[in-house]
């Protein structure tokens, strides 16, 4: 089972969480509310998609690379889990500093 069916529910309500989270922010730009908070809600919505991108990468490296028949401790699974947790990293380091423009 593809892990996307498998986590359906889990990655449904992440992604109904960003929709509120999309939702405020048009109500900010709606209302015109001040610059600061409508950058605030972008980092937010941003964060958020990072999470859920993470979360997608990973299911995909652990269901459609390894395969269920590579076992947690063999170099192939280690190698995975260090890709893994890079591309964590990298996400927060996007959200913490700042994408560069067109990313």
């Amino acid at each position: 089972m593809a892990h996307t069916r498998r986590d359906k529910d889990k990655l449904l309500k992440r992604v109904n969480r960003i929709r509120g989270q999309v939702d405020a922010l048009h109500k900010a730009l709606e209302e015109e509310q001040e610059c600061s908070s409508v950058l605030q809600l972008l980092a937010s919505c941003r964060g958020a998609f990072n999470g859920l991108m993470a979360e997608i990468v990973e299911g995909h490296v652990r269901c459609h690379v390894l395969g269920e028949e590579v076992k947690a401790t063999s170099p192939k699974a280690q190698a995975a889990d260090e890709l893994i947790e890079l591309n964590q990293e990298l996400s927060e380091v996007v959200v913490r500093k700042g994408a560069p423009y067109g990313i």
